[in-house]
C-alpha cells in the first residue's frame, strides 16, 4: 500500500490548486485589516497600546507570509529543490555563472 505522501508525489498538503484561493483571500484579508487598523490609529486605554501594536504587526507579517505561500505555489515551487532550480534557471538567463557549493563549511 502506498502512503498519502507517496500518492501525492511527495508533496504534503497539495490539493491541486483549490487552496490557492483560500491562501490569497487570507493574505488580502490580513493585509487589509492591518492597513485599516494602522490608518485608524490609536484609540482607547494606553495600557492596551503594546498589544494593539503587536496585533497590527502580526497582521502584516501573516499577510506577507500567506502571499508568499500563494506566489510560490502558483509558480509551481513546492519544494526547496524547485526553488533552487528556479534560481539556477534565472542565473542562466541573466548570463551569470552557476553558484558553487562550499563543501568545507567548517573552515572559517
Amino acid at each position: 500500500m502506498m502512503t498519502e505522501m507517496e500518492e501525492s508525489g511527495g508533496v504534503v498538503g497539495d490539493s491541486g490548486g483549490g487552496s490557492q484561493w483560500c491562501w490569497g483571500a487570507a493574505s488580502a484579508t490580513q493585509i487589509g485589516l492591518g492597513l485599516r487598523y494602522y490608518a485608524k490609529g490609536y484609540a482607547g486605554d494606553s495600557r492596551h497600546m503594546p498589544f494593539k501594536a503587536f496585533a497590527v504587526a502580526s497582521l502584516f507579517v501573516g499577510g506577507a507570509a500567506s502571499a508568499t505561500a500563494v506566489l510560490l505555489q502558483a509558480n509551481g515551487i513546492r519544494r526547496v529543490e524547485d526553488l533552487m532550480e528556479a534560481g539556477a534557471n534565472l542565473r542562466a538567463k541573466l548570463g551569470l555563472p552557476p553558484r558553487t557549493q562550499n563543501k568545507n563549511m567548517d573552515d572559517s
